[in-house]
C-alpha cells in the first residue's frame, strides 16, 4: 500500500474540515485548522534543518540538558525560577534564521567551527545572533539541528506557559525532560503527552538528574516512566536516562539528534502525525455513514403526505368535475345546457382555472390570484384552495420528521441536528411552495377534445329538426283550429309486412319533433358517459403531474438538503479516512 505524502494529507483534512464545518465541534474543527496552517507554513520554510524542543517542568534540568549537548553554557542555569522566560536556541548551520522569526525565537547561539576568538563567543549580532567561536559542534552533532530550550510549561507567569506550549505545537521533535520528583506529574501527562497520543515517532521522553539514584532506583524508574507513557498513547516513544551534570546517556542522546538533523525528516513526520491524529479525531466525531439505501420507503410517504397537504385529491377532483361541466356544455342538449352554467366552475372557484392570456382566475375569499399574477410571475398567483385542516398539516410535518430520522438513522447527532434543522425550515416555508406547486402545474387540456364539437354541432341539428316539427305541427293546428284549408302533412311510410307486422306511418313533422328530442337527449347522454370516462382520465394525469410538482417540492425542500448533509458526512469520512491513513 502506497504511503500518502503531506500535501496530500494536508488536503485531505482541509476537505474533511470544510465538509464538517457547522457540523462537528468547533474547538476540534480549529485545532485541525491550525494543523494545516502549520503544515503549510512549515513546508514553506528550511527543510534542511529539525527543530528539536527541550521542555519540562520547573527545575528539571532543560537548560542543563542543552548546555551539555552543545558542549557550551548557552542557556543561564540558577536556582530562581522560573529561570527560562524565553526560549533560547542552538543553531548549528546556515540558514535558519527564517525559521527561527516563524518560531519567535529571539535568542539565537550560532554553533559553528571557527580558529580563535572566544572573546566574540558573547558578542550579540546584530541579527540577535551569537556565534560561538573556537567551539566545534559536539562529536555526532552535524549541521541542520536547532535545539530550543523552551519555557517551563508549569510556570507560574503564565505568558511563559503560552511560549512553550506554542513551540510544543510547532517543534519537529519533541524532547520532554522530567526529573525523578515530577516524572508521574499528572499536569505532564494529561495536559501535554496524552494529546500528543500516536506520535511516538516525534516524542523522545529523557529522565535527567539519574545522577542522584542508585542503578536500581533508575531502573525502576525508566521502567515505571515508560509504563507511564505507554498508557498516555505513545507506546514505542523513546525513553533514556541521562544526567546533565555528570554527562551520563548524553552520547545516547546527542546520537539520537545527530540521526534526526542528518535524516531531516523529523518536521514531516511530526506533521503527518498531528494531520492524522486530527484526522482521526474528526473520523471518530463523524461516525459511521447511513445505508445507502435508507429511507426509500420514507420518501413515498413523504409524498403522499405533502400530497394531501397540498390538497392534491381536492385539485384531481375539481379537474375531473370542471372536465365534465366543460364537456355538458359543449356537447349537453341545448336546451338544459344553461343549468350547468349555473353550477360554479370547480377549478374556478380554487383559483386554478386559466383566463384566455394563460392567468390564473382568482377564486372567492383570500387567497385568490393576485392582481397582475401572470405565465410570466406565478410567484404572484395563490390559490383559493381551503386551508388545510391542522390534523393534515401536522401529518406533513411528521412525514418530514419521519423521513429525517430514516435517512439520517446511524449518522452522528450533529449531522443529525443540522440535518433536523433544515428539515424544520422546509416545514415552514412548506404550505407556500406547495400551493405554488399546484398553481403551476398545468391542469386543463391544451386544447378540448374534437369530437365535442362535433356532437355540439349534431345537438344544434337535433335541436332544429325538433323546432322545425314542433312548429310544422303548431302551424298545422292553427289551421285546423280556425277551419282553414288544411296544410298538407308528409308521412314516412315503412312496410314492416315483411317481418310480420303492418304498414307503419308518421307524418313528417311528427317524426321530426319526436327524433330530433330524443335523438338529442340519447346523444347527451352517451357524451355523458364518454365524458365521464375523459374526466377519469384527465383527473389520473393531473393527479401524475401534481404528484411530480410535490415530489419536485419534496426534493428541493427536504431531500436534496438532507441528502446535501449526508454528502458532507460522506466527503468528511472519505477524506478524515485518507488524512489518516
Amino acid at each position: 500500500m502506497s504511503r500518502i505524502d503531506l500535501a496530500d494529507r494536508t488536503a485531505a483534512l482541509e476537505t474533511a474540515v470544510v465538509a464538517a464545518s457547522g457540523r462537528l465541534d468547533r474547538e476540534l474543527l480549529d485545532d485541525a485548522r491550525a494543523v494545516v496552517k502549520r503544515a503549510r507554513e512549515r513546508g514553506g520554510l528550511s527543510a534542511e534543518h529539525t527543530v528539536v524542543a527541550l521542555a519540562g517542568a520547573t527545575g528539571s534540568g532543560k537548560s542543563s540538558v542543552l548546555n551539555a549537548v552543545a558542549g557550551a553554557e548557552i542557556a543561564t542555569v540558577g536556582v530562581r525560577r522560573p529561570t527560562t522566560s524565553h526560549p533560547v536556541a542552538a543553531v548549528w548551520g546556515d540558514g535558519a534564521g527564517p525559521l527561527l522569526d516563524w518560531l519567535e525565537v529571539r535568542r539565537r547561539q550560532e554553533m559553528a567551527a571557527g580558529d580563535d576568538g572566544e572573546d566574540e563567543a558573547a558578542r550579540p549580532s546584530r541579527r540577535g545572533l551569537a556565534r560561538l567561536r573556537g567551539r566545534r559542534a559536539p562529536a555526532g552533532i552535524s549541521t541542520g539541528l536547532v535545539l530550543l530550550d523552551l519555557p517551563d510549561h508549569d510556570s507560574v507567569v503564565v505568558e511563559h506557559r503560552v511560549r512553550a506550549e506554542r513551540l510544543v505545537e510547532r517543534a519537529d521533535l519533541l524532547v520532554w525532560v522530567v526529573d525523578p520528583q515530577k516524572y508521574a506529574d499528572a499536569a505532564l501527562h494529561e495536559r501535554y503527552l496524552r494529546p500528543l497520543a500516536g506520535r511516538s515517532e516525534v516524542v523522545v521522553v529523557v529522565l535527567n538528574q539519574t545522577d542522584r539514584l542508585s542503578d536500581a532506583e533508575t531502573d525502576a524508574m525508566l521502567a515505571d516512566l515508560r509504563r507511564l507513557v505507554a498508557a498516555d498513547g505513545l507506546d514505542g516513544a523513546r525513553v533514556l536516562a541521562v544526567s546533565a551534570a555528570t554527562g551520563r546517556g548524553m552520547d545516547q542522546l546527542k546520537g539520537l539528534l545527530a540521526e534526526a538533523a542528518a535524516r531531516r525528516e523529523a518536521a514531516t513526520a511530526r506533521l503527518a502525525a498531528d494531520a492524522r491524529a486530527a484526522a482521526q479525531r474528526i473520523a471518530d466525531a463523524a461516525g459511521s455513514s447511513p445505508a445507502s439505501r435508507a429511507g426509500e420507503r420514507a420518501a413515498g410517504e413523504l409524498v403522499d403526505a405533502l400530497e394531501a397537504a397540498a390538497g392534491v385529491p381536492t385539485v384531481a377532483d375539481a379537474v375531473a368535475a370542471t372536465h365534465r361541466r366543460d364537456a355538458h356544455l359543449a356537447t349537453g342538449w341545448p336546451v338544459t345546457r344553461w343549468v350547468s352554467r349555473l353550477r360554479r366552475d370547480p377549478l374556478r372557484r380554487l383559483g386554478l382555472r386559466r383566463g384566455a392570456d394563460g392567468s390564473a382566475t382568482g377564486g372567492a375569499g383570500a387567497g385568490g390570484s393576485v392582481a397582475g399574477g401572470g405565465p410570466d410571475r406565478p410567484d404572484l398567483v395563490r390559490s383559493s384552495l381551503p386551508t388545510t385542516r391542522p390534523a393534515v398539516r401536522a401529518a406533513a410535518a411528521s412525514a418530514v420528521r419521519r423521513y429525517v430520522d430514516e435517512v439520517t438513522e446511524g449518522a452522528p447527532d450533529p449531522w443529525v441536528l443540522v440535518a433536523r434543522a433544515r428539515a424544520q425550515d422546509a416545514i415552514d416555508r412548506m404550505p407556500g411552495d406547495l400551493d405554488q406547486a399546484v398553481v403551476g402545474t398545468r391542469l386543463e387540456a391544451a386544447r378540448r377534445p374534437r369530437w365535442w364539437a362535433a356532437v355540439g354541432a349534431l345537438q344544434w341539428v337535433f335541436l332544429a329538426a325538433a323546432v322545425v316539427g314542433l312548429l310544422w305541427l303548431a302551424a298545422a293546428a292553427v289551421v285546423e283550429y280556425f277551419r282553414l284549408p288544411s296544410l298538407v302533412l308528409p308521412v314516412l311510410t315503412v312496410d314492416l309486412t315483411g317481418s310480420g307486422g303492418g304498414v307503419l306511418e308518421m307524418p313528417w313533422p311528427t317524426l321530426l319533433a319526436i327524433g330530433g328530442l330524443l335523438a338529442g337527449l340519447l346523444l347527451a347522454l352517451v357524451a355523458r358517459v364518454v365524458a365521464g370516462w375523459g374526466a377519469r382520465r384527465r383527473r389520473a394525469r393531473v393527479r401524475r403531474r401534481l404528484r411530480e410538482s410535490v415530489s419536485g417540492v419534496a426534493d428541493r425542500l427536504v431531500r436534496v438538503p438532507v441528502g446535501d448533509e449526508l454528502a458532507a458526512l460522506a466527503r468528511c469520512r472519505a477524506a478524515a479516512a485518507i488524512a489518516a491513513g
